[in-house]
């Protein structure tokens, strides 16, 4: 049914919304935390296998077992309801102008 359809665009739009103003909300407090080098919006991956939900993809340089975190700089699951995906992409650093 093409109800069910649009409802299910607006429900996805809607929680892409909000993943959006909660990532705003909580930015500078998660760019905070140790290893943290970017924050943003994307799609949930689980397994290894991207999903179809909203999230706020946090890039960490690496990722550290919690036990040798600070309690501070734990990133949590979830924030306001928006899942929180953590996502290790190494140090970030310049290309290589040669072609590295």
């Amino acid at each position: 049914a093409p109800e069910a359809e649009e409802e299910n665009v607006a429900t996805a739009r809607g929680k892409m919304d909000q993943a959006r103003r909660v990532k705003a909300a909580h930015e500078h407090e998660l760019m905070g935390k140790a290893n943290v080098v970017g924050v943003g919006i994307g799609l949930r991956q689980q397994g290894g296998e991207r999903t179809d939900e909203p999230a706020i993809v946090v890039s960490v340089s690496r990722k550290v077992p919690l036990s040798l975190l600070d309690e501070e700089d734990r990133i949590p699951r979830q924030l306001e309801g928006v899942p929180v995906d953590v996502q290790a992409i190494g140090e970030p650093r310049a290309l290589d102008e040669r072609g590295g």
